[in-house]
């Protein structure tokens, strides 16, 4: 790849403009030489595809967890000018506002070791998991609607956690502009039932040991020391985020062709943001991120109540949580002006620097909480977001280690009774719906959590925090 992409440090390479006839502006790809050996030649091609759209600012950006995707790479970071710009589903992604949030206890690995095993099944029970889960919840379309609009303030409202908790959520846990009426009936009756449940794939409930604390000060911060339990959780908008992303590329496919919008690759469908569709999808895009706060919101309740009747402790605090897939208006230094875009990130995390007016009080002096999951057998890491990144990536980081092993692949490879024997072998239980699910989404599968951290923190564009050790795993 060495003669495509041109060195700019170690750990940041360029795809010049020229590459391909219409790019207006060049990719940056935030890899290393051992992630380039495995970088595939589509995922290039995906990122040159993005750089020609219309009213795209700066580069198409690409992380070092990155993967091809549908449209756009995941792992890819594009913002577009609101006059100009447009939007497109392709680059929020099918699961929107897949995210993770951590939440930290008072309990230490000698409390929890012994009871990992019974701590895991209870868990669990708790939260139910698997492809189509229904959920302990019932909600009608009214419901629905609030949802929709008020995302994890919904749920806190309704008895699930504390205003505490959406202080220390992306955007408090709601984005704003998201409405109903958008939304269809098909994605209302595949959302209702499932609010509550993790879902399946790479989604997970896992617990934790911090076991390396790198920046003492943004740890204290963050309520986090060496030896203490955490929680993470990692899931998104369920069957509703997937039918919308699914209505709505039928609808900006058309828009493509009302608005004579060249575009190398179909997948990439989009409307200008200032269009009825670009509005509409938005607005359902926005709809389907706040459903995912507020199933996340309603998860971390029942992760309470099972830790509460195991070990007697209510004690645990959200650290933080951050949308991995999802589009955003934010406002960014371009060309020396202070402009409003529209950031669309693909498996990407939002990593402001501190002193930013969007960041909880607590962190402002440090940054923004980053949270990069692992898979399974390997750690995830706190890191925070820096000015660097605010310069370079419109304030974006990785969000998790990246495929090398499509699941298809990886299920004929490995086998899910294997897996969870080498995990058991490394002190880590874990529980799933079938053996399938662990072999598809094996250690294996996946880059090293490790290198792909190491790039964004020597790239400067997130800082690590803490390093934190799975002890037991809920698969969906």
């Amino acid at each position: 790849m060495e003669n495509i992409l041109k060195k700019i440090t170690p750990y940041k390479w360029e795809l010049s403009k020229d590459y391909k006839k219409g790019m207006r502006v060049p990719a940056y790809f935030y890899i290393n030489r051992s992630l380039m050996d495995i970088l595939e030649r589509d995922a290039i091609e995906q990122a040159a595809n993005v750089a020609t759209m219309p009213g795209i600012q700066l580069a198409s950006l690409v992380m070092p967890d990155v993967h091809v995707g549908y449209g756009f790479p995941i792992g890819g970071v594009a913002a577009f000018d609101v006059e100009n710009g447009v939007v497109s589903p392709g680059g929020v992604g099918f699961d929107i506002n897949c995210g993770v949030r951590l939440l930290r206890t008072d309990l230490k690995e000698e409390d929890v070791r012994p009871r990992i095993r019974e701590l895991i099944d209870e868990l669990f029970k708790a939260v139910p998991s698997g492809v189509g889960s229904e959920g302990r919840l019932r909600v009608t379309n009214a419901e629905l609607d609030e949802i929709f609009v008020k995302g994890a303030r919904w749920a806190v409202e309704n008895g699930f956690g504390s205003k505490k908790d959406l202080e220390h959520c992306e955007e408090k846990g709601s984005l704003k502009g998201g409405r109903g009426d958008v939304v269809s009936r098909k994605a209302r009756d595949r959302g209702r039932p499932q609010l509550g449940t993790l879902g399946s794939g790479n989604h997970f409930l896992e617990v934790q040991v911090v076991d390396e604390v790198y920046n003492e000060e943004a740890a204290q911060k963050m309520g986090i020391e060496k030896g203490m339990i955490t929680v993470m959780i990692h899931c998104g908008s369920r069957g509703l985020g997937h039918q919308v992303c699914t209505d709505f590329l039928e609808i900006l496919n058309r828009a493509v062709r009302k608005y004579k919008i060249f575009l190398p690759d179909r997948q990439l469908a989009c409307a200008p943001l200032k269009s009825k569709e670009g509005e509409d999808y938005f607005a359902g895009m926005a709809a389907s991120a706040n459903y995912a706060w507020a199933n996340r919101q309603i998860i971390t309740h029942w992760v309470r109540e099972t830790f509460e009747k195991m070990f007697g402790t209510s004690n645990m605090d959200l650290v933080y949580d951050v949308a991995h897939n999802i589009a955003k208006f934010e406002e960014h230094v371009v060309n020396g002006e202070k402009v409003k875009v529209c950031v669309h990130r693909k498996g990407a995390t939002r990593a402001f620097g501190k002193d930013s007016k969007d960041l909880p009080t607590d962190y402002v002096d440090i940054g923004q909480p980053v949270l990069i999951p692992g898979s399974m057998g390997t750690p995830s890491y706190v890191l925070i977001g820096t000015e660097k990144a605010m310069k370079e990536t419109f304030g974006s980081t990785c969000h998790g280690s990246g495929r090398v092993m499509s699941r298809a692949q990886a299920k004929r490879k490995l086998r899910g009774d294997a897996v969870k024997s080498n995990l058991a072998k490394k002190g880590i239980y874990v529980k799933a719906t079938h053996g399938a699910i662990l072999a598809e989404e094996a250690p294996e599968a996946y880059k090293l959590s490790d290198v792909v951290v190491d790039v964004v923190h020597n790239a400067g564009i997130s800082t690590l925090v803490a390093r934190l050790r799975p002890l037991g795993v809920a698969k969906g």
